[in-house]
């Protein structure tokens, strides 16, 4: 049984999710099935990844109320009445009547985001979104989200991970309670090759990917892996019943290679720039 965390709104979120990005629609079925049999109830999708409808096939013979479904809005679709139709086009498309939690997938420098948020607080508002929040947002980002949203902003997606370790990002949420999300929480696999992490996963007999999710954790992060094996899957989920010493949790917080693994292309058909 997964444990759950508290959002500013009084909702409870699973802190580990399953990820979906990179898997297409027609994949996405058979590797979500997988988890939801494992055991995740969580499931964290986007506009932009293209595979709503195929996450929405395997869901409808599940329990709503025992699902917590995240989706996020394309940059290009910020504009106030753009935002409202992608939230009730991905509703649509995954076959329920609202959905947990919706961010704002990137910032968007063209779009007012006072305008942005005015849309989500009219979804929120009508019970189409459970909670708001933001996704790749800096700590000056935040600021100006906290401060125009009448909702609160329950949630910063980010990539978090041992060789992108955001800790003032991460004291700043937690000082706003804002739960921090992990996209990428395993660095797109670059991390599971580190030396400390593979003697890590030796002297605790796990896998290395176990042993990052931990770390996870222990920051009080809700890591989204995203796989398509089913060992991995299943494993990924096998996080309780053992700890990871805090000495050596300290030991991957002093990790030095730290680099981002993923950037957005600033595009015209991502952003929706209008001239």
């Amino acid at each position: 049984m997964i444990k759950k965390k508290k959002l500013i709104t009084g909702q409870e979120i699973p802190e580990i999710g399953f990820g979906t990005w990179d898997i297409a629609e027609e994949d996405v079925g058979e590797a979500l099935s997988i988890a939801l049999e494992a055991g995740y109830n969580h499931i964290d999708t986007a506009e932009g990844y293209k595979n709503e409808a195929g996450i929405g096939r395997v869901i409808e013979d599940y329990e709503r109320e025992k699902l917590f479904l995240t989706s996020k809005v394309l940059p290009k679709n910020l504009y106030y009445d753009q935002l409202i139709e992608a939230a009730e086009r991905s509703i649509a498309k995954l076959g329920v009547d609202y959905l947990d939690l919706y961010l704002i997938h990137w910032p968007n420098p063209a779009v007012s985001l006072r305008e942005s948020l005015a849309a989500m607080n009219k979804l929120y508002q009508k019970g189409l979104l459970k909670s708001i929040g933001v996704s790749n947002f800096s700590v000056y980002q935040l600021l100006f989200a906290l401060k125009l949203s009448e909702a609160p902003i329950a949630v910063n997606q980010v990539e978090f991970h041992p060789y992108y370790y955001q800790k003032e990002l991460l004291k700043f949420c937690n000082d706003n309670d804002i739960l921090v999300t992990a996209s990428a929480p395993l660095a797109r696999t670059k991390v599971l090759s580190d030396p400390l992490i593979k003697g890590l996963a030796e002297k605790y007999d796990k896998s290395a990917a176990q042993i990052v999710l931990k770390w996870e954790l222990a920051k009080g992060v809700v890591p989204l892996p995203k796989s398509t094996s089913a060992a991995h899957i299943k494993a990924n989920l096998e996080l309780y019943g053992w700890e990871v010493e805090k000495a050596d949790l300290e030991k991957i917080d002093q990790l030095e290679d730290q680099e981002k693994v993923y950037m957005i292309s600033l595009d015209s058909e991502t952003y929706g720039i209008r001239s």
